[in-house]
């Protein structure tokens, strides 16, 4: 074979060999994005899909992130429409996105404040449908902290699709976009301790037990004691 048809047939093996990595390497990126997007939705769901506050069935303590709820301080369950906990079914959504999050490359601290946004949105709602069964004692200040909630939630959304979307340009404000996501989620923090520091007032506690028929503890505790 002539010195130039074996340059041509080499050159032209090398140029196939890296086409060929190229497309598969970006089909595999292809199907990441698309999981990642397929758990985003499925947590979008579980909070989508609350439907009320019931009585609790005495479930063990939740982990770190879910515990924020303090749904057990007022012994309720946040239940979706096909009557599952509400905490429990996000928990396993959250630990899906991660997975599929982490596949995709998308870092840790992303997935951290895209997770706490989520649960603050949970816990946002169960201070909304408990606000809701007391009669309204909270006010227009519900309508504040959800509108407030709504907003940290899509903003920590946002954070996680220009991750997996444009993830280079994202990290070069990384820092100044989760500057400004801790001082919101601060303000929040302050805004769901107010709301849930009325809702436990002694008086709602005793209320809330009574309308949703929420037995006396047996271990000789108060249900006024919750903080």
């Amino acid at each position: 074979m002539p010195l130039v048809d074996l340059a041509y047939t080499t050159l032209g093996g090398v140029i196939g060999a890296a086409l060929t990595n190229y497309l598969s390497r970006n089909h595999e990126r292809r199907q990441l994005r698309a999981a990642v997007m397929q758990e985003l939705r499925h947590v979008a769901a579980v909070r989508e899909q609350v439907r009320d506050i019931t009585p609790s069935d005495g479930y063990p303590a939740r982990n770190s992130m879910a515990s924020q709820l303090a749904t057990d301080d007022f012994r309720i369950t946040a239940i979706l429409d096909d009557g599952r906990d509400a905490e429990r079914a996000q928990q396993e959504a959250l630990s899906n996105l991660v997975t599929a999050s982490l596949s995709a490359g998308i870092p840790r601290r992303v997935l951290d404040f895209a997770g706490g946004g989520e649960v603050r949105a949970l816990r946002c709602e169960v201070v909304r449908l408990i606000d809701q069964r007391l009669g309204g004692v909270l006010g227009k200040s519900v309508d504040e902290l959800m509108e407030r909630c709504d907003a940290y939630q899509r903003a920590t959304s946002q954070l996680l699709l220009r991750a997996l979307w444009s993830p280079w340009r994202t990290r070069l404000r990384m820092h100044a976009r989760i500057r400004a996501l801790r001082q919101d989620v601060n303000e929040l923090h302050l805004m769901q301790q107010a709301a849930m520091a009325v809702l436990a007032q002694p008086k709602n506690i005793t209320a809330l037990a009574e309308r949703l028929a929420i037995p006396p503890q047996q271990d000789g505790r108060q249900v006024s004691n919750a903080q």
